[in-house]
């Protein structure tokens, strides 16, 4: 790279840093229309500034170092970012799921989702720590019509709510929480992250959540995660999980190519929601 270029991302990563510090944070999409560069030049950018301490990556941007690694967005925040591929994600994630299965959803705006997709399925027993996603459970069996004489009965879900103290994302964690998951078992754990990255596995800002999560994760024989793109190179304060422990990866069609690549290296398994063939890039 020629000196040229080089004072040239200096000027662009200064520009970054007096926007993310003027805002208390910006979008990568932003970022890419102001500047007039690619979204990989942008992600690049914040990996460089947060290598140096002068940035903290989340999901779909950066925000000043002194407020990123604890701080946790609450729900209806959350809910604004990649609707779209949220959605996406969650139908994919639904066909994972049989009739009869026991499965749990952790807190998060995609488990949120995929909690409504699958109100459908019959006899699930359902594990959450999410006050959200009960919620979604308790709703459709209220709407629930009666069914008609002689009409075969859908068995309703079972969901099991852990206690626990509540989280700004609406999740229950804690001892309390912790010690009810520790007693049961599930076929498919569906878990909602607020970052990924090789070095750092699965991480979230909150310090308890990630206990509680470290939990759902031993008691599953599946672990599945469903993140979108935006979520990929995001760092948490306290990583729960490594790579090595998930199963499968659900996410959409906004994950880089090279991020694809690494990730196929280390899931057995990586669903793209929304591409040809059900959505499966690769199946170790």
């Amino acid at each position: 790279m020629s000196e040229s270029q080089n004072l040239l991302a200096e000027q662009r990563r200064a520009l970054i840093v007096d926007e993310v510090r003027r805002r208390g944070g910006v979008r990568v999409n932003e970022l890419t229309r102001r500047l007039n560069v690619s979204d990989m030049t942008v992600r690049r950018d914040l990996d460089a500034l947060a290598r140096q301490g002068m940035l903290e990556k989340v999901h779909g941007g950066a925000v000043p170092v002194a407020e990123a690694s604890s701080h946790e967005p609450g729900f209806e925040a959350k809910s604004t970012l990649e609707p779209t591929a949220k959605e996406e994600i969650a139908g994919a994630a639904a066909a994972l799921v049989a009739p009869g299965s026991a499965v749990a959803l952790s807190g998060g705006t995609t488990t949120f989702a995929l909690a409504r997709r699958l109100v459908d399925v019959p006899d699930l027993t359902v594990v959450t720590n999410s006050v959200r996603v009960a919620d979604v459970f308790h709703t459709a069996q209220g709407a629930a019509p009666s069914a008609r004489p002689g009409a075969p009965r859908q068995a309703p879900a079972t969901v099991v709510l852990t206690g626990g103290v509540r989280t700004p994302s609406d999740s229950l964690v804690g001892p309390v929480a912790d010690q009810a998951i520790r007693s049961l078992h599930f076929d498919l754990l569906f878990l909602g992250v607020h970052g990924i990255s090789a070095e750092a596995g699965l991480s979230t800002p909150n310090l308890a959540e990630a206990e509680t999560n470290r939990r759902l994760v031993r008691s599953a024989r599946r672990v599945v995660v469903v993140a979108d793109h935006t979520k990929w190179g995001t760092v948490g304060l306290s990583s729960f999980a490594s790579l090595e422990e998930v199963d499968v990866l659900v996410t959409d069609r906004g994950l880089s190519p090279a991020a694809r690549a690494e990730i196929a290296e280390r899931l057995p398994e990586l669903i793209v929601a929304g591409e040809d063939e059900g959505g499966s890039a690769t199946d170790g």
